[in-house]
This record gives C-alpha cells, structure tokens and sequence, in this order.
C-alpha cells in the first residue's frame, strides 16, 4: 500500500460483464484505489475501459504482469483456467486475490465469502478469496438472518435465471430473437440450439449423470459453506428464462423452530443487505426488471407453508451482475482495507 494509505488495484477480465461492472462498482462506492490497471487477454489488447471521468488501456494479461506492477489487491473475473493459472502468480508476488470464478470456491483452504453472511472467514485467507456462483451468493443474504434467527433444516431452491448470467452473446441473441419473433422472421440461434425468447430452459448447464445440473451442485455445495452448515439439506432446480438482468429465486424452508411471518419480516427488515418489498396486494413485491442495477438482494411473498412443520416461502431477488459478482467481490476488497488485511 502506498504511504497515502491508498490501494494500487487490478482488475482481470476487465472487459467482460462483470469486470465491467466492478469498474462501476469501484466508482460509485469511490474505492480508495491510487493505482488502477486493466488487464485482459490478448483478443482485448487496445481496448479501454471507464472509469473515475477517464479510461484506462486495457494490458494483456501476461506471465509477467503481476512481477511487473505490483498491486495490493486483484480482482479477478476471467475463468477458472486463467485463475488457476494466474492467481498463485499474484499472490506470488504479494497481492491478495478477490476471485470471481469457480475455481477456488470449495478449496478447504480458501474462504468463499459473502460480507453480510461470513466476513470473519476474510481473516483465514491464504493470498485467495472466493466470490461464490452468484445464484449462492443472492439466496444467502437473507438466508443467513433466517438461519441466525430461527434454524435452518431443509431448503428447497427453484431459480429463475437471467440470460446475462450467460454472458454478453447471450444478452444479444435474446434481444435478437425477441426482434425476429415480433417480425414473424426465423429466430437466430448461435448461443442456444433453441429458442430463448418466450421460452424456459430447465437445462442450461452440464449434467452429471444424476441429473443434476452443474450450476445446481454449485449452488447447494457453496450455500452449505457460506452459511457454515455442512450437512444443511438443500435441493435446487436451476432454470433459465428470457429475463436479460436480475435472477430471482423461489425459496422453500424449513427452520428448526417455528418462524411467525410477522418475526421472519422483523428479521429481514433489519437484516444487512436485505431490503423487504411485501405488500403483494399493493403490488409491492420484487420484480427483476424494476430491480436491475441495484445493490440489495430483496424479499418479498412470504408466507406460511402448512404442507411441513415450521414451513415457510418466499421470493428473492437479486442483480447477479451486482451482488452475485462484482459488488461483492469490492466488499470484500473493501473489508480487507477495513480489517488491514
């Protein structure tokens, strides 16, 4: 750290949505950020990124840029195979990593963090810190009050993903196909061997060969390591629909004790991160559209469910570009300035 007490950052995968977005991120939460780089791969070499009324050349990504230019913290947001490959290198050369791929996340000795959930497990890192799948990280900011609250048996999780989940192609191809369809013209597919628009995949990830999806054993590994419940029983349907921003999740509980709506909404409407929007019949309930660009992860539709003992839904939503990203990846970045970490 430089002796002005500012930060020298870089960011990896810089042209990407989510690196992207964490310049965005870093600006409107003015990071205390001296010196910051972009670097991405080869293909990005002469792009520039925004950032503070400026832009910055993006570097290619070299074995070397880490020795070259040191940094106190790197984000990193480029894939697994780049991370395994360049995060040691960063650490090597004395930078705690902020990793937003999957690399990482169920390494016993790296902590998959979300601030609000399980920020004391910033203080275990080794040089890496995971930033969990980002369908996890949405479901566990208001799991973690409930769970603190009134006990966690049993989680049944069916989510509805939006396509920038996928990536920019698939941002494109959607809005592409919707066009087609209103033209009465053949709809496009280059992203999907099918349609997107006005449709629902319930498969859109590998498959093992039980039938669970990889996104779906992502979600329910790292929702048991976020929240410190190994053996938390939790199913998960992951599906994609023609949404381009904001995945939202239904999100069925059992607590160990009985959990009165009115204490789950004290519970939530204190709870960091979280912000309540349950007032169905006024219309107040979250709507992923309308919520897109936001920080909080918000709540809403609860309810009892008599069907089990101490049974209770409700609606989630989050910007998973935001809080299942970038942003928290500048949270825990900021709290490793906070902690001097």
């Amino acid at each position: 750290m430089s002796p002005s007490g500012a930060v020298s950052l870089a960011v990896v995968g810089a042209t990407g949505a989510v690196g992207q977005e964490m310049f965005s991120v870093l600006e409107q939460r003015r990071f205390p950020a001296g010196k910051v780089r972009a670097f991405a791969s080869a293909r990005s070499t002469g792009r520039t990124v925004a950032f503070n009324g400026t832009t910055l050349p993006v570097g290619e990504l070299k074995a070397d840029a880490f020795e070259r230019d040191r940094f106190d913290i790197v984000l990193m947001s480029a894939g697994a195979k780049i991370s395994r490959e360049y995060a040691p290198r960063a650490v090597s050369a004395g930078a705690v990593v902020v990793d937003n791929s999957s690399a990482w996340r169920m390494d016993p000795g790296v902590p998959l963090v979300v601030p609000e959930v399980n920020a004391p497990d910033i203080r275990r890192h080794k040089g890496i810190i995971a930033n969990p799948n980002c369908t996890a990280a949405i479901l566990c900011v208001p799991l973690k009050p409930i769970s603190d609250a009134f006990g966690l048996e049993r989680i049944v999780v069916s989510t509805y993903q939006a396509v920038s989940g996928k990536g920019a192609r698939a941002v494109a191809e959607l809005e592409a196909q919707t066009r087609a369809w209103a033209a009465g013209q053949a709809l496009p597919h280059n992203v999907w061997p099918y349609d997107m628009a006005f449709n629902v995949l319930a498969v859109d990830w590998k498959v093992a060969e039980d039938g669970t999806t990889e996104e779906e054993a992502k979600v329910m590994e790292e929702t048991r390591k976020i929240l410190g419940l190994p053996n938390l029983r939790i199913s998960v349907t992951c599906v994609r629909v023609p949404v381009f921003r904001c995945h939202s999740e239904s999100v069925n509980l059992q607590t160990r004790r009985k959990a009165a709506v009115a204490e789950v909404r004290r519970v939530l409407s204190g709870a960091p991160g979280v912000e309540l929007l349950d007032d169905p019949r006024a219309g107040r309930f979250p709507r992923p559209k309308e919520l897109a660009g936001s920080d909080p992860v918000y709540a809403g539709r609860i309810r009892e469910d008599g069907s089990v003992e101490n049974g209770l839904s409700l609606w989630v939503v989050g910007d998973q570009l935001r809080k299942g990203a970038a942003l928290n990846a500048v949270q825990i970045a900021e709290r490793l300035i906070q902690d001097g970490l």
